[in-house]
């Protein structure tokens, strides 16, 4: 196949790159490359199946026609992440994940692509009524984030409906795995943990760490975008987790280490938890990993967190204090 991912350098879209190219697919890499293309690494007996550009979504003529034409899968993972950021400014991330997924859209549409699967976000559920969450709960986004996610959902939805590109949309569990994104004043909770534990510092757990998520590891999701891309099935947006969902003291307790507890954050779900029936049924696709497996091939893999920043419960207890100010 001729597969163009878009995010090729993030967390997820670096695994499915490996995985496709692995597979003899050629691939073309879009990206922003934020550290420069020469920072991203590929197996040196797959770099003939891999051609990186450097591109961002948000301005259309960065998407030429042209590299689209002849392009059987497009697997649009390319956005901008996080909570509180998209509350303290809004704007970019409507450009990123609205009208950056509306010109991917068109490019592919305009390219004839055979295949379009789209990173949705489980975020759109916000704190859900149901557990597990089937994708027929109420939609109810609670931060800009979940809401642009959601909007690039729709478009391409629509775009599938109205334009008969052939669209699937996953939204995704709290993914973690290997190269999990380790920047930022808003780290996820395993980037926290491990940069935590590498630095002989205390995790620190928000709340009493009885709250749980459908943590979900990266192989598995990789999958489950390859398979949605070999199927026949449109139209249709799945969710993507875990079969499970397992509590923070849980995974600290996995971990090993001492504890210190900080005020929960206002906004945050209790519980995340997907039903994963329909995507069992229409793609025949499940998770394998179980949660032991997928935190020990994480700690075999810690040094990648070696010069990630360390969270202190004090610098935890600053980004607390923005999630009152934004979200509380």
């Amino acid at each position: 196949m001729k597969i163009i991912v878009t995010g090729a350098a993030g967390f997820i879209g670096s695994h499915l790159v490996d995985k496709l190219v692995s597979e003899g697919h050629k691939v073309i890499g879009l990206d922003i490359f934020s550290n420069g293309i020469e920072y991203y690494t590929i197996d040196k007996k797959y770099k003939k199946n891999f051609k990186a550009i450097r591109a961002d979504i948000s301005k259309r003529n960065d998407l030429r026609d042209d590299l689209f034409k002849g392009i059987d899968w497009v697997f649009h993972l390319a956005g901008k992440s996080t909570i509180v950021p998209s509350v303290k400014d809004p704007i970019p991330y409507h450009n990123i994940n609205v009208g950056g997924t509306l010109n991917v859209l068109e490019a592919a549409r305009k390219g004839g692509v055979k295949r379009f699967i789209y990173a949705a976000s489980s975020s759109c559920y916000g704190i859900p009524d149901i557990y597990p969450t089937p994708e027929t709960a109420k939609i109810k986004p609670q931060y800009p984030y979940a809401l642009t996610k959601y909007m690039g959902e729709l478009y391409t939805l629509h775009w599938g409906n109205l334009y008969k590109l052939p669209v699937v949309s996953l939204r995704l569990f709290n993914v973690y795995g290997p190269k999990v994104r380790t920047y930022g004043d808003y780290g996820p909770v395993f980037s926290i943990f491990l940069a935590q534990k590498l630095h002989n510092s205390s995790f620190t757990v928000v709340g009493n760490g009885k709250q749980t998520r459908d943590f979900t590891y990266v192989s598995d999701v990789v999958d489950a975008f390859i398979t949605a891309a070999k199927s026949s099935v449109v139209n249709e947006a799945f969710n993507v987790g875990s079969g499970g969902t397992y509590s923070i003291n849980k995974l600290v307790k996995f971990l090993g280490g001492p504890v210190v507890y900080i005020p929960k954050r206002p906004g945050e779900p209790d519980i995340t938890y997907a039903d994963i029936r329909k995507i069992k049924k229409m793609l025949g696709w499940k998770p394998t990993v179980s949660f032991e497996e997928g935190v020990r091939r994480v700690l075999e893999n810690i040094n990648y967190w070696k010069n990630a920043p360390v969270w202190t419960p004090q610098t935890i207890q600053k980004e607390t204090k923005d999630w009152f100010k934004y979200l509380g």
